[in-house]
């Protein structure tokens, strides 16, 4: 049996399992994508979405990119947003990072790893913002996950500033972005603070998210 053989009789395996223990359920998932939560996240394999959320396809409407970077002139990634907010009118946008992401560690230590490399421009400009707290870090261990949490906190503002929910916010629809960033280790996702429900809060969410990075920094801690 080649690869290919072998996934798709696995997906046979997991449909019959399915409808074995839920009849029902892809007769509902084929008149119904009602998803609360919006997932923004890297393209990493080993982050999956509704696994790690522990809820069903057609809960969680998912983007993921290389670090999960949200970009201005992403029209992908803005489209996503767009048609998650105006049309399926979810509730929260999770912009997630994971410890240990080779594209954030690329950009910190500069390697060049091919095109990636000018989408990783970005983190690279994160790295660039923070680089006197980077730079207090000796642990290059720690350093990488600092990284990760700051990249994630610095997406999630740039959902903040896009037109689509700021025109959300202005009309009264309910929508918060939510900053977190995944543990590979564990399993568990940790909130980094960057917790924004209506304009006025982004810059005292993500101040104050900022200065719990940086009191983690000083004192050496291990979180990721």
């Amino acid at each position: 049996m080649t690869d290919i053989e072998s996934l798709l009789q696995r997906n046979r395996d997991w449909a019959e399992r399915v409808r074995r223990d839920d009849p029902d359920f892809f007769h509902r998932l084929e008149n119904q994508q009602t998803p609360k939560y919006l997932w923004i996240g890297c393209s990493d394999s080993r982050v999956p979405a509704n696994q790690i959320l522990g809820l069903d396809p057609g809960e969680v409407f998912v983007h993921r990119n290389i670090a999960n970077v949200l970009s201005h002139g992403d029209l992908n990634a803005l489209s996503v947003i767009q048609f998650a907010v105006d049309v399926l009118k979810v509730e929260h946008i999770l912009l997630v990072g994971h410890y240990g992401c080779g594209g954030v560690h690329a950009a910190m230590t500069g390697a060049r790893v091919g095109l990636v490399d000018n989408w990783l421009r970005h983190v690279g400009d994160i790295a660039y913002k923070h680089a006197e707290l980077l730079a207090s870090i000796d642990d290059v261990g720690l350093r990488h996950a600092r990284l990760c949490e700051l990249n994630a906190v610095e997406q999630a503002l740039n959902i903040c500033k896009t037109t689509v929910v700021r025109d959300a916010w202005s009309r009264g629809q309910p929508l918060a972005i939510h900053g977190w960033v995944y543990a590979l280790g564990d399993g568990q996702v940790r909130e980094l603070g960057m917790d924004v429900a209506k304009y006025e809060d982004i810059g005292p969410a993500y101040a104050s998210a900022v200065a719990d990075i940086a009191r983690v920094a000083a004192q050496g801690r291990r979180d990721g």
